[in-house]
């Protein structure tokens, strides 16, 4: 299980006396079984609410309580280490979480279709490699929760297609919660989906509610919250 606790994040604006209110103490228990969507416009908070789901990312104040093991956002590659080569990262990765080096490496080789550069340093890749390198590591190892930020948009159609299978067979053991500003992503792997607007995250009763309300929201211009510099 996933509990968020009245969970609030702000930015600082450059060059202004102000922050941009992203969360605005958000609650929500996300269950185990259960996938989730996350429908939001650009720029609404999405990123920013799986970076702190995953604890890559404090709040400025709640808790999110975490008791499932849980990925890191899928795709992320900020544990990387630039100077290591891509075999050597997923050697330290699989260290700290006790995973077996060898079949992880195998697995992630071969998903990733990195070739020769599974042995270059990882500051040599583009931005592209590296989500396929992370995107690959994630999938290989086990997890309750998969943390998932747009990522099918990693590759080209080959990749997305693979992408896709996995997805499907980590869906009949682990929950995907899933954040996206595209609908069929969102009713192709969830069972139900929430808004975020405006710092609030809003449940529906069912999937055509929540789809309905997004739409509606990206037909009319964005509003962004602002503070001051003591978060009032």
């Amino acid at each position: 299980m996933i509990e968020l606790r009245r969970v609030r994040k702000t930015f600082h604006i450059k060059n202004k006396n102000q922050r941009r209110l992203v969360l605005n103490g958000v609650s929500h228990i996300f269950e185990p079984g259960r996938n989730t969507g996350i429908l939001g416009r650009n720029g609404a908070g999405k990123s920013t609410l799986i970076n702190i789901i995953g604890g890559n990312e404090p709040p400025d104040s709640g808790q999110v309580i975490r008791s499932s093991r849980l990925s890191w956002p899928i795709g992320f590659s900020g544990c990387f280490h630039s100077h290591l080569t891509g075999r050597e990262n997923l050697r330290f990765v699989c260290r700290i979480y006790g995973a077996p080096i060898k079949k992880v490496t195998d697995f992630v080789a071969d998903f990733s279709e990195l070739g020769p550069y599974m042995d270059i340093p990882v500051k040599t890749y583009s931005s592209g490699m590296s989500a396929k390198l992370a995107f690959g590591l994630s999938m290989a190892m086990e997890f309750d929760f998969y943390l998932i930020d747009e990522v099918t948009a990693v590759g080209d159609a080959s990749f997305k297609a693979k992408a896709q299978k996995v997805f499907e067979e980590r869906r009949g053991r682990a929950t995907l919660l899933v954040v996206s500003h595209s609908i069929q992503t969102i009713k192709t792997y969830c069972q139900e989906a929430l808004v975020l607007d405006q710092g609030e995250l809003k449940p529906f009763p069912d999937m055509d509610q929540a789809i309905e309300h997004y739409q509606q929201i990206c037909r009319t211009p964005a509003v962004f919250q602002m503070t001051g510099t003591d978060g009032r």
